[in-house]
């Protein structure tokens, strides 16, 4: 019973946009609503298109106009291509909405049209209209993606039988419920379009759903897919967590957004109830809209995702290496790789445009540590041919174990260029001196409570964006018997060292 109460307080959070947001108690309870969290198991296989009457009107929007509608294209009325100056040897993108209570369009349709102009001029830009079958419980609305989607398709099929429209230059770019619906005409149109980009695929009653039921690999020859809201309990996110494209990115691990203040929105929900939630939730999932948007304005400076198993591992700086197609582009810019279908991709952002931020791996030697329960605060200055990043702070993801190497992952806004040095610092606490601050560092660091010594030998540093290597010795080792900030600068040793061969240690020596 708790699961299907989670479960239903989630589709709420949906639907926090309405004036009047009833208790789940209440809306379990309601007849005339309907049951909000009947699962659509089988609605797929039931639904007759006949009977749900699937609307969808498409809209070939200007330049001029990003916000207007000021002609639709009709489908079997062919002078209406004319009269709506479609170009059938350019590219076409068709952007279809989501789930709404408002009846409206959200204020990125526009953005998203505007940018797509700038970045092809010469493009048709349509923006799928299905406001009447969106406009619904969310359940109802869910369940009308089928119907829409072949509508949809239907739509991609007349204009491929009346023009010369290639469908290698169709692009199907869907947010949330949208995504599905896309999914669905790629599904059923007659000939494969060339890619659908699904913007934060929506979760409820599509997560673990067989690939006919949901957005998948199959629904088009490339399908890209940003994931930034897949926070949930339970198996429940309101962002579906599962791959289901060629290319699935998840922006800052897909749950939690810089800048984008959920935690707040928690805290005042006994007070404010699910409206407060509202706001972050939207901010969080059109997050993947805003990343779309920024790669087509800042084309140079779009974000690059990595490969990896794992968003812990990827925290961890060790998945930044780019062979074998291990790296893609955030957004428009994103390529299909070669072979099977790779693994889940992470990036981290900022929390406006442009969001690219540059990535790099430390990787730190440790040895003769002494260990307590104090836990340092360090930062990281970069210092580099372009400028600087300074105090930068790095995250310790576990103990430090001695005479071992770990890995930390570092990241900036700011192109600081070919590094040249980097500088550490060991923060001092209320009341500390310099001297105590580094007792303490040493001793949480220590793997032998009978040894006060601390060993650096080398930091290696790989720069995601640029996939340079570089090792960094310590400038000057006899100048810092007890040190707050320690110097190190580029040397000539290999990145992967030979273990037969002796390597200098650094020996810093608490008192």
């Amino acid at each position: 019973m708790d699961a299907w109460r989670l479960r239903g307080l989630c589709l709420l959070v949906l639907s926090a946009a309405a004036r009047r947001v009833t208790s789940l108690e209440e809306t379990l309870a309601d007849p005339a609503r309907g049951n909000p969290v009947e699962p659509l198991t089988d609605s797929w296989d039931r639904q007759d298109d006949s009977s749900h009457h699937a609307y969808a009107k498409f809209s070939l929007r200007k330049p001029s106009h990003p916000d207007d509608d000021l002609c639709y294209i009709v489908p079997g009325k062919n002078g209406t291509l004319a009269a709506c100056a479609f170009n059938d040897t350019s590219k076409t993108f068709l952007v279809i909405h989501g789930w709404t209570l408002t009846g409206m369009f959200e204020s990125w349709v526009p953005k998203l049209v505007s940018a797509l102009h700038e970045r092809e001029r010469a493009a048709n830009v349509i923006v799928v209209d299905w406001l009447a079958s969106a406009q619904n419980h969310y359940v109802v609305a869910a369940q009308n993606t089928k119907a829409v989607g072949q509508e949809v398709a239907r739509f991609i099929d007349w204009l491929e039988e009346t023009t010369s429209l290639p469908l290698e230059n169709v692009h199907l770019i869907g947010y949330s419920l949208g995504a599905h619906v896309a999914g669905f005409a790629g599904s059923h149109a007659n000939n494969k379009v060339g890619r659908i980009t699904g913007l934060d695929p929506a979760g409820p009653d599509f997560e673990g759903q067989l690939a006919h039921r949901r957005l998948s690999p199959d629904d088009a020859r490339f399908v890209d897919v940003l994931h930034t809201f897949t926070r949930g309990s339970l198996g429940l996110s309101i962002g579906i967590r599962q791959p289901v494209g060629h290319v699935d990115i998840y922006p800052n691990g897909g749950a939690f957004q810089p800048g984008c203040d959920l935690r707040g929105a928690l805290e005042r929900i006994a007070h404010l109830g699910l409206l407060a939630v509202a706001d972050a939730a939207r901010c969080e999932r059109e997050r993947s809209v805003h990343l779309f948007i920024d790669s087509l304005l800042n084309q140079r400076q779009a974000p690059t995702a990595y490969r990896c198993g794992s968003g812990e591992a990827f925290e961890r700086g060790v998945c930044l290496g780019c062979r074998g197609s291990r790296c893609n582009t955030v957004g428009y810019g994103a390529s299909r790789v070669r072979g099977p279908r790779g693994g889940p991709m992470f990036t981290r952002t900022r929390a406006s445009m442009p969001f690219r931020v540059y990535h790099y791996q430390l990787k730190i030697h440790f040895s003769r540590v002494v260990r307590s329960e104090v836990e340092p605060s360090i930062t990281v200055s970069l210092y580099g041919t372009r400028g600087e990043a300074e105090n930068l702070e790095l995250n310790l993801k576990e103990k430090i174990a001695s005479n071992a190497t770990h890995s930390f992952l570092l990241v900036t806004d700011k192109d600081v260029g070919e590094l040249l040095m980097l500088q550490f610092r060991w923060e001092e606490t209320g009341g500390w001196s310099a001297s105590g601050a580094w007792r303490a560092v040493t001793s949480w660091w220590s793997g032998h409570s009978d040894s006060g010594n601390m060993e650096v030998r080398k930091i290696r540093v790989r720069a995601g964006e640029t996939q340079r290597k570089i090792v960094f010795c310590v400038k000057n080792p006899a100048a810092q018997s007890v040190a707050q900030e320690v110097t190190f600068v580029k040397c000539k040793d290999p990145w992967r060292t030979n273990r037969k061969q002796t390597q200098k240690r650094v020996t810093v020596k608490s008192h």
